[in-house]
Formats: C-alpha cells, sequence, structure tokens
C-alpha cells in the first residue's frame, strides 16, 4: 500500500473516534511509522510501505483511536525548540507552558530548582537558553526521573542539570536564584471533565493533588523562602482560575512582587513572585 493511501484511509477512521485534529494526527503518526520527520511527509506519499511499516501504523492508529495521546504514541514532543522524551510517565509537555520558560529567561540567573520535574522540559529549557547557569530537578516518580534525565542526555546538558528524587522540598539543599515548577493543580472534582488523552492517559499523581488542586502551592509557598536567595524568583504554573488564590499564597509567606502572568489566549497561567531582597545577591551562594 502506498503511503498516500494509508493516510487517506486512515483520517475517516479517526475522525469517527472523534480525534479533533485527525488529519494532522494521521500525518503525524504516518511519519513515525516511516521513520521520518513529518515535515518530510508529502516527499514520501507516493512511496510503497514495508509490511513493518503498515504494522506499526496500524498500530498507532488503533492507539490513537483509544484516545492515547500522540506525543506517547510516538515517544517525543517538541517544546522550546526542543524534542523531548514522553512516556505514560510523564505529563505531556504544552505550549503553555512556555510561557513559564519566556518569564523565566527574561532574567539572568544561575542556580534553578525545578519542582516535580517530570519529562524536564522547564528545567532544560531554562538551561538552554542560560548557558552559565546549573539547576537541579526533582520528583516523586522514578519513572518520571528516567524520563529526565534521558532528555538530559539528549540535549547534551548531563554537566549542569541534576535529578533527584524528593517530594517538593524535601531533602533538597542550598540556595537558588530561580525556581520553577508546573505541579498538579487539577481539582478532585473537574478531573471527571478532563479529555479521554489526559484523564485516562496522563499520570495522576501529575495532574491533580485531590481536594481544591491548590496543596501543591501550599507547600511551595511554605518551603520556598528557604531555598531562594534574596532577590531570586518563584514562577509556577496555574490553572486559569487559580490565580488570585496562589497569588495569595505567596503574599502571606512574605514573598513580593507577586504577579499573575497570561499565557498566549489571554487566560491566566503563571504567578511569579520575588523573595525581599537585593538583586545583587543572587547567584552568589
Amino acid at each position: 500500500m502506498r503511503a498516500a493511501d494509508a493516510l487517506r484511509r486512515a483520517i475517516p477512521l479517526l475522525q469517527d473516534a472523534r480525534i479533533e485534529d485527525a488529519a494532522r494526527d494521521a500525518r503525524v503518526l504516518l511519519a513515525h511509522a516511516l521513520g521520518i520527520g513529518h515535515d518530510r511527509l508529502t516527499l514520501h506519499l507516493p512511496d510503497e510501505m514495508t509490511e513493518p511499516q503498515a504494522g506499526l501504523y496500524e498500530e498507532a492508529l488503533a492507539a490513537r483511536i483509544a484516545r492515547q495521546p500522540v506525543a506517547q504514541i510516538i515517544g517525543r514532543r517538541v517544546f522550546w525548540g526542543q524534542s523531548f522524551r514522553v512516556t505514560k510517565d510523564t505529563l505531556d509537555p504544552r505550549p503553555e507552558t512556555e510561557v513559564l520558560v519566556a518569564e523565566a529567561l527574561t532574567q539572568p540567573f544561575l542556580k534553578v530548582l525545578d519542582l516535580g520535574t517530570g519529562t524536564g522540559c522547564i528545567l532544560l529549557s531554562c538551561l538552554k537558553g542560560m548557558p552559565m547557569a546549573r539547576g537541579v530537578g526533582t520528583d516523586v516518580s522514578d519513572a518520571a526521573l528516567r524520563v529526565a534525565m534521558g532528555n538530559t542526555r539528549d540535549l547534551g546538558l548531563e554537566a549542569r542539570a541534576r535529578f533527584r528524587k524528593a517530594d517538593w522540598f524535601a531533602g533538597v539543599t542550598g540556595a537558588f536564584d530561580l525556581i520553577v515548577s508546573n505541579p498538579p493543580y487539577i481539582a478532585a472534582d473537574e478531573m471527571p471533565d478532563l479529555s479521554p488523552e489526559v484523564r485516562d492517559w496522563e499520570p495522576h499523581l501529575a495532574l491533580t493533588p485531590g481536594g481544591d488542586g491548590l496543596d501543591a502551592y501550599r507547600a511551595i509557598a511554605r518551603g520556598a523562602g528557604a531555598r531562594l536567595m534574596p532577590g531570586g524568583r518563584l514562577l509556577v504554573e496555574i490553572g486559569p482560575t487559580q490565580g488570585q488564590a496562589v497569588a495569595a499564597l505567596f503574599a502571606a509567606v512574605g514573598l513580593s512582587e507577586v504577579r499573575i502572568l497570561p499565557d498566549l489566549d489571554g487566560r491566566d497561567r503563571v504567578v511569579a513572585a520575588v523573595k525581599p531582597g537585593l538583586q545583587d545577591e543572587c547567584g552568589c551562594a
């Protein structure tokens, strides 16, 4: 079967499964089966597929019809211009999280801590954009830490990134001029309304802390002061309705310059705060 015929057959199958962008997903999965970049797919549509390629495409389509995320099927997701490994043990890096990275890179930093690192996409993207910096990523999941370390090797950042198993700040020592996190923030009663790709395939530990969804921010607020240098920054991703609540938590522990930043769709996406102190003290420890 020619690749073009396989693609023509696949699109309606995904549409029948109510896949939102069936044509795009069919093309990405076909490129994966052919072992090429999806930007080169058009050049290869006239090619005859081998049996292994056709079999891999069928498997990928079946997984997508079962609502497995494309990034998990192909094992990769592009984030901040870099390709990151993705598995069922990590969150799929999302474009809106790039708002946090962009804000982190607006000011210099030398030591960064990423809480709940997952794939490591935030930490490693920050380090790519700040060549003199070093960082630590923590996570409670051994499987996620393995993924993050694999991404570190892929990006050539082994000398500048370290990882440790930790529940938020537990066991973390030293001081940092930047702390970042995309913690679990979905409230328990919101979980049933998530898309099947998220609810059924991504790790619940990374999605929700239960309850009102704010427990991770409470833990971060309690511990950030002891790990931030004077003048150091704290940046966390939030759900679009959580800005005021998280900002209040940070202000209550004495953090200053608390701001709520929007994503490209205009929704609240990041809360930023600063530990009071002289900016020129940052990075000296």
